[in-house]
């Protein structure tokens, strides 16, 4: 299925990503709107130059048309399994094996004064840096890059290992899939929290089976020195990135990891690195329900695009509640259940383009068309219409379970139901739930540094006050951890910030070309 320009208007949705733990995996994300496309070519050994062959057709294939002006450009890179031996690793899981890291270029045909490669990745994890890429080639008519961004780098998209083109981390039936989104997001009772455990266990078992001791290796700390073997390989002495939401972790990393190798680093819907699993679900279930209650606003002062009337909280609880006694049958025969309601309710607080459609997809339901509720969810999740999944969530569970050491035990959660029940009722339960994933994940950790990046130059870090996902909080909490982190905030609505406004598009531009760091603490407002 390809995708029309249309959507790339919607780009904000395309990065989009929960990247603390989360409802029913360990991290979820709002997926790339694209199938997976083939980037062929023989991979170049690790410190090799890449070699680039035309790709027009992952355009093609990912939105149904290439931009004007625009070329695309394929390649491989191999990368240790184990970086921990140096360039290989010559010990433990992976010793002496490689993944195979795809990657595109996309170079506008008007480029001038060329200052290297704009390296992107969208956050999840799990969301495809090669997508992306192609996403943003269509310039800023279509809420892509800036012209002057286009005309002066490179964009290079990566898919992390693991994801997508990059070695795919594939473990995860279909049906495992629909039966966990489709879920009650609030497995109460102890019968109902016991089998949603063991879907977990069965998909943790089945994971581990097949990977085993290598499932470390597709740790975040990793992928960050994957990106330093993409830099070598485009052929930039020094780092120039873009990073959407988890991407923002990645690029923490690398600059703790390389801070002499850093040119300019976007880090765009800030998560803090020293949030564990429980913390950073409870700032998401406080972000999502302050999301909620501006689209609670917002429809008390909309009443003609708000068709669920100036109480969505009641609309959407009696929806839940509706779902769990006799939920409304699909066209598809799939039952709109709670789970699934849940998930459209998600998706919709991503951005607030997204809050006119929760409401007219709940008010539809009322009248027994899920429909809309199921676009929506699948969108979130990834789904096509065969019932068919990416790898999103593969990688989602693989990479953020790598990335804890500590994980809770089931009678914690079960604590943390119960409370963020009082405290997030619309969403605190789904997220305490859903810290099973990680517990019930097999394999070691592979954690990332959590400190400062002295040596680095000045690094952007930007955050929305209103952002569901990566809550504001954590956007001063990893500038100050950084230690040379400049903040950048946006007083809007939605997940990630860059280029939503002249505001914020002005000072980025500037930053990424110039290397004109803002002042710390300047606001955009929201219009």
């Amino acid at each position: 299925m390809t995708r029309t320009p249309d959507r790339i208007r919607s780009f904000r949705l395309t990065v989009a990503g929960l990247t603390a733990a989360a409802v029913v995996t360990a991290g979820c994300t709002l997926p790339a709107f694209a199938p997976r496309t083939d980037v062929d070519g023989e991979a170049a050994a690790p410190g090799a130059t890449a070699t680039w062959r035309p790709c027009p057709e992952v355009a093609d294939e990912v939105v149904g048309r290439r931009a004007p002006d625009i070329r695309y450009e394929c390649a491989r890179i191999e990368v240790p399994r184990d970086w921990a031996g140096g360039t290989a690793a010559t010990t433990g899981p992976g010793a002496g094996e490689t993944f195979e890291i795809a990657l595109i270029r996309v170079r506008s045909t008007n480029q001038r004064d060329r200052i290297g490669s704009l390296l992107i990745n969208p956050g999840g994890p799990g969301g495809s840096g090669v997508d992306t890429a192609v996403y943003l080639s269509f310039g800023e008519r279509f809420g892509g890059l800036p012209d002057s961004i286009m005309e002066r780098f490179d964009i290079v998209g990566f898919d992390p290992r693991g994801v997508a083109r990059s070695s795919p981390v594939e473990c995860i039936p279909d049906g495992d899939l629909d039966a966990l989104f489709g879920f009650d997001p609030n497995p109460a009772s102890q019968e109902m929290f016991d089998v949603f455990v063991m879907a977990n266990r069965r998909i943790g078992q089945g994971c581990g089976n097949k990977y085993g001791d290598q499932l470390p290796l597709y740790s975040t700390e990793q992928a960050a020195r994957d990106m330093d073997a993409i830099r070598a390989a485009v052929g930039d002495e020094k780092m120039t990135y873009l990073g959407y939401s988890y991407g923002t972790l990645l690029g923490a990393t690398y600059a703790q990891l390389f801070p002499q190798r850093v040119r300019a680093l976007v880090l765009d819907g800030a998560v803090d690195p020293r949030q564990g699993l429980i913390e950073g679900s409870e700032s998401q279930a406080k972000g999502f329900e302050r999301a909620f209650d501006n689209f609670t606003r917002w429809c008390e002062l909309n009443a003609g695009r708000c068709p669920i009337g100036p109480y969505p909280r009641m609309a959407v609880n009696s929806a839940l509640e509706k779902a769990r006694v006799s939920p409304v049958r699909n066209t598809d025969g799939r039952e709109a259940t709670a789970g699934w309601i849940f998930y459209a309710i998600v998706a919709s607080l991503y951005s607030e383009s997204g809050w006119q459609q929760l409401a007219e997809a709940i008010d539809r339901l009322n009248e027994s068309n899920p429909t809309d509720v199921f676009r929506l969810a699948d969108n979130y999740a990834d789904r096509d219409s065969d019932g068919q999944y990416s790898n999103l969530f593969d990688a989602n569970l693989a990479i953020n379970c790598a990335d804890e050491e500590e994980r809770p035990s089931l009678e914690r959660i079960r604590q943390l139901q119960s409370v963020w029940s009082t405290q997030y009722p619309l969403f605190g339960p789904a997220l305490a739930a859903g810290l099973v994933s990680c517990t019930e994940w097999p394999g070691g950790s592979d954690p990332y540094p959590k400190g400062r990046a002295d040596g680095a130059p000045p690094i952007l870090v930007i955050g929305t006050t209103g952002d569901p996902a990566t809550p504001y909080e954590q956007t001063p909490a990893l500038a100050e951890m950084l230690g040379v982190g400049r903040v950048l905030t946006w007083e809007g609505e939605g997940h990630t910030a860059y280029p939503q406004t002249a505001c914020i598009t002005e000072a980025v531009n500037a930053y990424l070309i110039d290397l004109t760091v803002p002042a710390d603490g300047v606001r955009c407002p929201a219009r």
